[in-house]
């Protein structure tokens, strides 16, 4: 008699390991108080300073280039570190930084707070993925993926009614505080993890071996097939997501004529969208490998925003903007999963890094092209050629995953 195929695990069988619990939690506390901090930041230049739209562009884009930067740089290191200790020492200077936003003045001080901290962040980030790794057996990685998502985006969801609260209550310097002692929580519970993680021996450093490390990691994930489509992927996805952030709000005012009130329900949905999505990405996935959730997560989008863009009817934009999010949690959570699993531990750090890099490159000039997209062609057509662009690469990854016809490789464990 055929036995019955073994269950894919749950987010609770990963919520369940004690290690990556505490991970988790420390980046719940974490992502929050940063949200906390980002909302008090724009507070502060838009009602109290009275700054322009340009300059809260500005803000935004000293805080995502150094992950575009910097990033590539940093997994190097971490990939020759103690990634425990990075990740301490990042929470420990990141919470110091964003106590001194208690005491800026101007512009230039938020910027430059703001593009530190995301310089350390920089090290913090590809250092997570290589405890993800450490602490996650292979069969529950989707799970974790999923989990670690779903925080995000709930917090995303959460942090504005928050803040604005603390704001109005306490000003924007409680958001502040909150945001160093988020930090602070985070570094007393990673110091409980046991990582065991032991980074490569010290061999002879020299540029020249910095460099062959620095290019290693973007030589793996672009010789990589599957790595190669996933990445391209969620650089589309990260721009899509980049122009419909600063051009959503233009949409409901001009195309659908509404309010501020209607304006908060269609962004909130796209996050709706977003944590409903990685609820149900492990029931849904199946024995389908990640490469093919991830096309048909971009054909979801696709269809949500080519919708937006075609229909005027708040109903209808609720809708589409549900499944814009619903569609690409099944990108995010199956292309980190497969980042995962498919790269030798050894290169993790410089392939999640570069990973990061590539996102953070795409949001930046989607936030910088959507507007100029906008002025030639009006916003429903920036988000119909959103989604020509996406099926197109939807039909391009079908058509090269059915000619090849393989399963994802087996797990890079045995590193």
């Amino acid at each position: 008699m055929a036995t019955a195929p073994k269950p894919r695990p749950s987010m609770k069988d990963a919520f369940v390991l004690p290690g990556f619990r505490k991970l988790w939690l420390a980046q719940f506390v974490s992502i929050f108080g940063d949200f906390l901090a980002l909302f008090g930041v724009i507070s502060l230049i838009t009602f109290r300073w009275h700054g322009s739209v340009m300059h809260v562009t500005y803000v935004s884009i000293a805080y995502m280039a150094p992950l575009a930067i910097v990033g590539p740089v940093a997994g190097v290191f971490v990939d020759r570190w103690n990634v425990k200790r990075v990740m301490i020492a990042s929470d420990a200077i990141r919470a110091v930084l964003a106590l001194m936003l208690v005491w800026v003045t101007d512009i230039r001080q938020v910027s430059a707070i703001l593009f530190a901290i995301s310089c350390v962040s920089s090290f913090f980030g590809p250092s997570q993925s290589v405890t993800v790794r450490t602490l996650v057996p292979m069969d529950k990685m989707m799970a974790a993926q999923a989990l670690m998502a779903q925080a995000f985006y709930a917090v995303r969801l959460l942090s504005p009614a928050l803040a604005g609260t603390l704001i109005s209550l306490l000003t924007e310097k409680s958001c502040f505080y909150l945001d160093a002692a988020s930090f602070g929580f985070s570094a007393i519970m990673l110091s409980t993890i046991v990582i065991a993680h032991t980074p490569p021996p010290q061999g002879q450093r020299t540029m020249r071996s910095f460099f062959a490390d620095f290019t290693s990691g973007n030589r793996f994930i672009f010789t990589h097939p599957s790595l190669a489509f996933v990445i391209t992927a969620m650089v589309s996805a990260m721009f899509v997501m980049s122009c419909f952030s600063a051009l959503i709000s233009i949409y409901v005012r001009d195309t659908l004529h509404a309010g501020p009130f209607q304006f908060g329900i269609v962004s909130t949905m796209v996050g709706v969208g977003l944590i409903v999505g990685t609820q149900l990405i492990t029931r849904i996935a199946g024995n389908r490998s990640k490469k093919e959730i991830v096309l048909w997560g971009l054909l979801a989008a696709a269809v949500g925003v080519g919708l937006l863009g075609t229909f005027k009817v708040y109903a209808a934009a609720v809708a589409c903007t549900f499944g814009i999010g619903f569609g690409f949690a099944f990108v995010i959570v199956s292309a980190q999963t497969l980042m995962q699993q498919e790269t030798p531990r050894a290169m993790l750090g410089r392939v999640s890094s570069s990973f990061m890099s590539v996102f953070s490159c795409a949001q930046v000039f989607g936030l910088l092209l959507s507007g100029k997209l906008a002025l030639w062609l009006s916003v429903r057509h920036v988000f119909q050629l959103c989604a020509v662009v996406l099926v197109l690469l939807t039909g391009v990854g079908f058509l090269r995953h059915q000619s090849t016809n393989n399963p994802d490789r087996a797990p890079a464990a045995a590193d």
